[in-house]
């Protein structure tokens, strides 16, 4: 790589007259004050009127504008602190503003749940603040076991759930038993006894690395997940920001992978076939809701042969109710094909099958009926979950499997789904060698500055086929690979490598709260949202939101692109360390790039590192 020094400042006459026309004319705008709003959908919808909500700026090409500052006035001197009271703040999941907005959403079926972004005149344009007393978080894996109380400072959980041994204050730290709601003794002890219910080889649930892919149901706060990693299996760990508030920021904060999220009218934004085994321990679901919807989803979303555990007194308690619910799910399940395959107490663990030949043996109309053959199983952002069953493909159904090998070789292996997406498997191993090498190249740019266990939560804003998070398998972080809803097909090869992730759109807020993330790495990212006509401002404060003080930010970009975000980095206090290089030209690069890191800034004196 190549150290880029700063352009001349030298300017055409004719373009100085341009750019003088355009601040005139910027100015009244300008006049209003603030000009961001993190999440904002299109930066060109309305004009700002408010220093803390709406205002931001007309979408531009930074190509457009001159280099220096003094010419540009569109790059503000400073961006103002939210109210401390928005330092939790999840803007698509403020519950407050569906209030405010009036919003009706259906309470029975979980709707206020779900995402709902705010419109332009409500979304913020300020930077949200630590809490007072926040500290550097405790480091992994210590910090699976405790977390710095002032970092989340909400006790109510450890009283709710004293009897349960989630979690215990203890002084200036809370402390993470590892226990359940069903599993009072320790997580780790009840998922060797999974392991023996399934008859896995030496008690080991990852069974020979063909179990690798877990998704948790209702995960409080993670303790499942958390004890899973050291058995070589990775959960997503699901909850929503219910009555149960802040579950998932102890579970991120502890470094476990986890998201917000909930099972209620749309699709979660998983593809199908993602998950070896689907967990719910007393997750308070009505699995028997609008003709079993709620399991269909589980359904689309399991492998071939795939479990799902279901642990609840519902199972084998003795009054009338309970054993009404039991039937009615006994039955449901049977006609959806899955079979019990291990019975212990509360335990129950079922198995979906390998093949179609069951389906086509059912009764004419029995329900639940078949997807039919134009609906897209892959298909999940902001998609209504259907009450019918996904079948395999032909081929799929021939092969009796997912056709994937076992973990750890599934990480570099050319998964068999390539095909559906129109990648051949020497385009997969170029794709792998080339993140290779250039994540060995960031980390040589980082060495000076990166101490030792300080990066744990990782995302990478645009994983293609995964090979960032595969070119990390080395280190002990885990990463969530987020594809943009235009590449979203290509997030079934990120789950067929072993990893984990989510679809989602970068011109909306990510559904996590703030400072949970220690690296960021941001591959074209901007390029794309502009041809979204979204803006870089928006997303430059959603990933301050989402960044923990002391973090990284990675941004590869035109090199256009990167000389406007640099502007910005005093602003946002990105400037704690700073490093940009032009990258080798390789196979993946449609265009020039620069490749832009920058470390955030402690913030002010309130923040203490330990």
């Amino acid at each position: 790589m190549r150290h880029r020094s700063d352009p001349s400042s030298t300017t055409s006459l004719v373009k100085y007259v341009l750019v003088g026309l355009i601040v005139l004319l910027g100015l009244a705008c300008l006049y209003c004050g603030s000009y961001f709003a993190p999440g904002s959908r299109r930066s060109d919808d309305e004009d700002g009127t408010d220093a803390v909500f709406g205002g931001f700026i007309p979408n531009f090409d930074p190509e457009d504008f001159l280099e220096d500052p003094e010419h540009n006035p569109e790059v503000p001197k400073s961006i103002p602190i939210c109210d401390l009271r928005f330092s939790e703040l999840i803007p698509c999941l403020d519950r407050n503003l569906i209030y405010q907005l009036k919003l009706k959403p259906n309470l029975v079926l979980m709707e206020h749940y779900e995402r709902h972004c705010p419109p332009p005149e409500r979304r913020y344009n300020c930077l949200i603040p630590p809490p007072i007393g926040y500290k550097i978080p405790i480091r992994w894996p210590a910090s699976r076991d405790e977390v710095w109380k002032a970092n989340i400072p909400h006790t109510h959980l450890a009283q709710e759930k004293s009897d349960q041994n989630w979690m215990v204050v203890n002084g200036e730290k809370i402390n993470f038993p590892g226990g359940g709601t069903h599993f009072h003794d320790g997580a780790d002890k009840y998922i060797i006894a999974l392991a023996k219910m399934l008859k896995s080889p030496g008690d080991k649930l990852y069974n020979g690395g063909n179990i690798r892919n877990v998704l948790d149901v209702g995960c409080g706060v993670a303790s499942f997940g958390a004890y899973l990693l050291s058995h070589s299996i990775i959960a997503m760990s699901l909850a929503p920001n219910d009555v149960h508030e802040n579950q998932i920021q102890f579970a991120l904060e502890r470094g476990v992978p986890a998201t917000l999220g909930v099972l209620a009218t749309k699709r979660l934004p998983y593809p199908s076939r993602s998950f070896e085994l689907a967990h719910c321990s007393r997750c308070r679901i009505d699995w028997l809701q609008r003709d079993g919807i709620l399991l269909l989803e589980l359904d689309r979303l399991l492998r071939p042969g795939g479990y799902f555990v279901y642990s609840s007194p519902e199972a084998y308690a003795q009054d009338p109710e309970n054993r009404r619910i039991w039937n009615a799910m006994s039955n449901l399940l049977r006609r959806m094909c899955w079979k019990v395959v291990a019975k212990h107490d509360q335990t129950v663990i079922w198995a979906k099958p390998l093949t179609n030949s069951c389906y086509s043996k059912r009764e004419p109309g029995t329900l639940p009926r078949l997807c039919s053959s134009e609906d897209e199983p892959d298909a999940t952002w902001n998609v209504p979950m259907k009450a019918c069953i996904s079948p395999y493909s032909a081929k799929m159904h021939k092969e009796k499997g997912s056709g994937l090998v076992p973990w750890p070789q599934r990480l570099t292996a050319a998964p068999p789904r390539l095909e559906e997406i129109g990648v051949s498997p020497e385009e997969f191993q170029e794709d792998t060698s080339i993140w290779h090498f250039r994540v060995v190249e960031y980390w040589k740019q980082m060495k000076s500055v990166v101490q030792k266990d300080s990066i744990r939560n990782v995302m990478d804003m645009n994983s293609n086929l995964g090979g960032f998070a595969a070119a990390l398998s080395d280190k002990d972080v885990w990463v969530m690979n987020v594809a943009p809803v235009s590449t979203s097909a290509r997030l079934k090869i990120i789950y067929d490598r072993g990893l984990i992730g989510t679809v989602h759109d970068w011109c909306e807020a990510f559904s996590t709260y703030p400072r949970t993330y220690d690296l960021l790495h941001a591959w074209t990212v901007f390029s794309e949202i502009a041809e979204h006509g979204c803006g870089a401002e928006d997303l430059l404060i959603e990933m301050d939101r989402i960044l923990r003080p002391d973090g990284f930010v990675i941004i590869r970009d035109k090199p256009s692109v990167i000389n406007y975000i640099r502007k910005f980095l005093t602003t946002l206090s990105w400037d704690g360390w700073v490093s940009e290089v032009e990258p080798r030209i390789d196979a993946l690069a449609s265009t020039e790039e620069r490749v832009l890191i920058a470390r955030k800034k402690l913030g002010d004196e309130g923040i203490t590192t330990m």
